[in-house]
């Protein structure tokens, strides 16, 4: 995970401990590695605006989803073990995300919409979303095998505050992580969902490898949590549009960033295995052992994963129009060279912090709506800041060894940057 940014994470019974550069120290079986309510010191890990990645149009303050005001953000991060995969003992890597759109305090819905590009995934709750045009409360994203223990611990919340009703069909998402993570041993607890939610804030988010994203692996490289924002001209009516992704989807070899083709140009540091076993699942076989340069070709199916995307907006648009909003997410997952393969869940949710309810309690309700002929900019913005998000969630990961010692590289910034620059889009 980078250490950009405060945020409050949970690391329960940690198996390693991050050290600068991204390397990792095994801590003695049965010891807990210590809980840091901060990121540890050290310098902070270069963003895709700050290398000057050529996306377009104009980041908010924070460039990302917390820019749109009100919005919050909080994850849960559980790391335990190394070694081989002992199922229900580990080695985990996994953990859960949630996303407020008017923060914990916030009781009003915000007008919402969604769009699947590829239904193989999960995201519960849409059906009511969909048929009202309302989000009540968070959104919550996680590991599949976890989709219905985090559910029902975000239900179990909402009754100890008396906010059953409002919050009885939560939206959970979820990615599949596999590779890294002991996913069938269900290490996701109720108690990490509760810090997830308790714990969000605005200001900046941290990305990588933390919360649902801990396990997560995105073109090849090591990915998870990445957001990204987009302020329009005042011109175009001065709103904001805020994404945030869990990115685990996606080929190496068709990965474009900016138009370069960073794929072919990295396809080297490939996953592969430290350790002298083959790996369990039957998804992975032949994998070759780690080199300093990791694998040269993958050993496991490319594009089996999914991303979720949540869009956030300040912008007075109706559910209708939101779910035109979740359309435009698979072109910037497309630009950066994603198909919506057969085995990926992807799956996007857009809303509105817009008044939804009367200031007084009443029957009717006035709201505004942004006139279809202008949508257009926040089209474009949606499209930038996803592809500014899922390059972030790479940028930001460090290199993981999970499950079955498999190694997973993160992107290396320099050799990005390389290819930018032979391709003059830096």
């Amino acid at each position: 995970m980078s250490p950009r940014a405060p945020a409050f994470l949970l690391c329960v019974v940690c198996g390693l401990v991050a050290l600068p550069g991204g390397a990792e120290a095994p801590v003695a079986p049965g010891k807990a590695a210590p809980v840091a309510p901060k990121p540890l010191p050290g310098p902070a890990k270069a963003r895709a605006r700050e290398l000057g990645i050529p996306f377009g149009g104009q980041a908010g303050v924070l460039d990302a989803i917390t820019d749109v005001p009100g919005v919050e953000v909080g994850h849960s991060t559980v790391i335990s073990g190394q070694g081989r995969l002992v199922v229900g003992k580990g080695p985990v890597r996994t953990g859960v995300t949630a996303i407020w759109p008017r923060g914990k305090v916030g009781t009003a819905p915000v007008f919402a919409g969604t769009y699947a590009l590829n239904g193989n995934g999960e995201m519960t709750g849409t059906h009511w979303l969909n048929e009202s045009g309302y989000l009540y409360g968070p959104v919550l994203v996680t590991n599949t095998n976890s989709v219905g223990l985090v559910r029902d611990s975000l239900v179990a919340w909402a009754v100890k505050r008396g906010r059953s009703w409002e919050l009885g069909l939560p939206v959970v998402a979820e990615t599949w992580d596999g590779v890294l993570n002991d996913i069938d041993g269900f290490h996701v607890k109720q108690e990490h969902v509760f810090n997830a939610l308790s714990t969000a804030m605005g200001g900046p988010v941290v990305e990588g490898a933390v919360g649902g994203g801990t396990g997560m692996v995105c073109n090849g490289f090591k990915g998870g949590i990445g957001t990204a924002s987009r302020k329009l001209p005042e011109a175009e009516g001065g709103y904001t549009v805020g994404v945030l992704v869990q990115c685990n989807y996606g080929k190496r070899r068709l990965l474009t960033v900016a138009g370069v083709p960073v794929g072919e140009e990295i396809s080297d540091l490939q996953a592969c295995t430290t350790g002298d076993w083959a790996p369990s699942s039957p998804l992975i076989t032949d994998m070759p052992s780690c080199t300093k340069q990791g694998a040269s070709r993958a050993s496991y199916p490319e594009g089996m994963g999914s991303i979720i995307v949540v869009v956030a907006t300040d912008a007075p648009l109706l559910p209708h129009q939101l779910g035109r909003i979740a359309r435009r997410v698979p072109l910037g997952i497309g630009k950066m060279g994603g198909l919506g393969e057969d085995v990926s869940g992807d799956l996007f949710l857009a809303f509105s912090t817009q008044v939804t309810l009367p200031a007084t309690p009443g029957p009717v309700a006035t709201v505004s709506t942004l006139d279809n002929e202008r949508m257009t900019p926040l089209f474009e913005a949606t499209v930038q800041a996803t592809q500014e998000a899922i390059l972030n969630a790479m940028l930001a990961a460090d290199t993981m060894t999970g499950a079955d010692g498999i190694r997973v590289f993160a992107l290396p910034q320099d050799r990005l940057m390389e290819a930018m620059r032979k391709y003059g889009r830096k």
